[in-house]
């Protein structure tokens, strides 16, 4: 297992347990379950041709992955009723963002 995969999984799956315990713990297993479900946004890569590319970053390649997207994203950090969703959205994003790094 390499280092730059247990960074993403572990962003992706380990980190918004952490997040949801710490910032939302009276509904810590209902919030992180919302982080898991976020996780659909990468359906967008079934558009992909290789469907899956290793060395391919994500960001601004996959239109649920786009700089629009995320600006949308981050419109939702703003009201009440989006800003879990948008937190769990951005969260992936940087831990996608992360792989066109490492």
């Amino acid at each position: 297992m390499t280092l730059k995969f247990s960074i993403h999984y572990g962003l992706h799956f380990i980190a918004p347990a952490i997040i949801a315990f710490l910032f939302f713990r009276k509904q810590w297993i209902k919030v992180y379950l919302i982080f898991i479900a976020t996780m659909l946004v990468d359906l967008d890569h079934l558009l992909a041709t290789p469907l899956f590319d290793p060395n391919r970053c994500s960001i601004n390649f996959h239109p649920l992955h786009s700089y629009f997207a995320i600006g949308i994203y981050v419109i939702g950090l703003f009201f009440k009723k989006t800003r879990v969703i948008s937190i769990a959205l951005l969260l992936h994003m940087f831990t996608d963002w992360l792989d066109c790094w490492l």
